[in-house]
């Protein structure tokens, strides 16, 4: 059989609510979507429930993006439909994927659909692949064989060219739960989706800023933490093969779920995690899938050219160490 791994690639360490302060109340929520758990906290100065309004978000975007669902408009699309007109996410998904592919050279591609599913990271079941399978798969992958129009439809060049936003859906939908607070005029919140995150404001019930921590990708089934930072009106998503992966039970080889665009093949390599600090959780999400794609020394190019980018990446050095390697500003978020 064979065995694949649950991902849950940060750990979030929030600050609770010891010091109270009278004038503030905390408002929680926690539960299931995506195929992983959530948990948002906001702090209001009236008793004030948004669950039906966050179960909205939840379903608006699974509707639009989700591969999982046949009747999403990603599915629809997938399937050949070059009659659907998008909404504003799936619009506003593609552009975001569009610029963070241009600054990484490829190597953030949503057209991978094709191979994720056939290595089994899709709705379908895992298969090994040979060479001449993946080479056939590639004439399908590329940002350059898709089109979003002005009028919010979708061409192909080939109707075999398959969408996966799952490296960037996730952090979306915390954009999107984010807005919906906003909205309702929330100043101070923290959103949680399977580890990825959004602060706004700060934790007015401690007076502190939101605190977040990130795994250690070594640290196999027993967590802990490897760093906690602050964030205040940031974003934080990461991305890594330690927990996402799936074994041949046959040849007892490992496949991990990032892809290399350019190959064809999973990426199995020196870096084990990739977290990235940005202005939206979306953002944060995709460069975090970019890093894991490409060499450590392609990575620190790439970021050196983003002005509000900012990431933590671990590795292993040629000698089989774990090391660290921090942007700046990372490194001045990090706590002492």
């Amino acid at each position: 059989m064979v065995t694949l791994a649950k991902t849950f690639l940060l750990a979030v360490a929030m600050l609770g609510y010891a010091c109270h302060s009278h004038s503030w109340i905390p408002q929680q929520h926690r539960g299931n979507a995506f195929g992983t758990t959530y948990t948002i906290r906001y702090i209001t100065k009236q008793e004030v429930d948004y669950q039906k309004e966050i179960d909205s978000v939840f379903r608006v975007v699974n509707q639009s993006l989700s591969t999982y669902i046949p009747t999403s408009d990603i599915s629809k699309i997938n399937a050949g439909d070059t009659t659907l007109v998008v909404d504003s996410m799936f619009r506003e998904v593609f552009e975001i994927s569009s610029a963070v592919h241009e600054a990484s050279c490829g190597y953030f591609d949503p057209t991978i659909g094709i191979l994720a599913n056939a290595w089994g990271f899709g709705p379908v079941s895992a298969t090994p692949l040979d060479s001449a399978a993946v080479d056939s798969l590639l004439a399908y992958v590329g940002w350059d064989k898709v089109q979003l129009h002005s009028n919010n439809t979708l061409s192909k060049t080939h109707p075999a060219v398959c969408f996966d936003f799952n490296a960037v859906a996730k952090g979306y939908a915390v954009d999107r739960l984010g807005a919906l607070l906003a909205d309702k005029g929330v100043e101070h919140y923290l959103v949680e989706v399977g580890g990825e995150v959004l602060a706004r404001g700060r934790n007015t019930m401690s007076n502190r800023l939101w605190t977040v921590g990130i795994d250690d990708p070594q640290a196999g089934s027993h967590r802990r933490l490897k760093s906690v930072i602050f964030l205040q009106d940031q974003a934080l998503a990461s991305s890594g093969n330690y927990r996402k992966f799936w074994i041949d039970p046959e040849t007892g080889e490992k496949y991990v779920h990032t892809l290399n665009p350019k190959t064809g093949y999973p990426k199995n390599s020196n870096v084990l995690a990739a977290s990235v600090v940005a202005h939206s959780c979306a953002v944060a999400d995709a460069y975090a899938t970019a890093c894991m794609a490409m060499d450590l020394e392609a990575s620190k190019r790439l970021l050196d050219k983003q002005k509000h980018v900012e990431a933590y990446i671990i590795y292993l050095d040629t000698q089989g160490t774990t090391q660290t390697f921090m942007t700046p500003g990372f490194a001045g978020l990090v706590q002492p």
